[in-house]
């Protein structure tokens, strides 16, 4: 009897140590984000980001939450509607998660006659775990194909 407790205790420490270090559900945390962005929720999407947070597209590059709050979120959320990504590779473990693959999103007009377009390309999301638990954007590589006019 004692034999078998010992072994339930066990049991129990090994499996609520696990669960400590569970793996994130890489494709719910990114819907999250995309769900934000969509909902044009920019202090939502803010939330996501690391301190230090770094942001690559073409030959632009912003570097901590700040820069890329301001340059990124707030300057393209209002240009853009529709984000849909659509998943290649994703990976994961107890600490960093990472997901790559295409996306199309409607770019909206700048001016009265201007048509709207569509972007495409790829991207890839990093996120890390923070020390509080929180899953944090780490990284976002976007390559963009050229804009094509949308035809209705």
């Amino acid at each position: 009897m004692r034999t078998l407790l010992s072994f339930l205790l066990v049991i129990v420490l090994f499996s609520s140590c696990s669960k400590m270090d569970k793996e994130v559900n890489i494709s719910e945390l990114n819907q999250q984000f995309i769900s934000a962005w969509n909902n044009k929720d920019a202090d939502k999407v803010i939330s996501f980001l690391s301190d230090d947070v770094l942001f690559l597209q073409a030959n632009t590059q912003y570097k901590g939450k700040a820069e890329v709050s301001d340059k990124w979120v707030r300057e393209t959320m209002p240009t853009i509607r529709n984000l849909k990504t659509y998943s290649l590779n994703t990976g994961s473990d107890s600490k960093i998660a990472y997901e790559g693959g295409t996306f199309s999103v409607d770019v909206l007009p700048t001016a009265p006659n201007e048509p709207m377009a569509t972007g495409e390309g790829n991207y890839i999301l990093l996120w890390k775990k923070g020390e509080d638990g929180n899953w944090k954007l780490n990284y976002a590589q976007l390559e963009d194909l050229p804009l094509r006019i949308k035809t209705q």
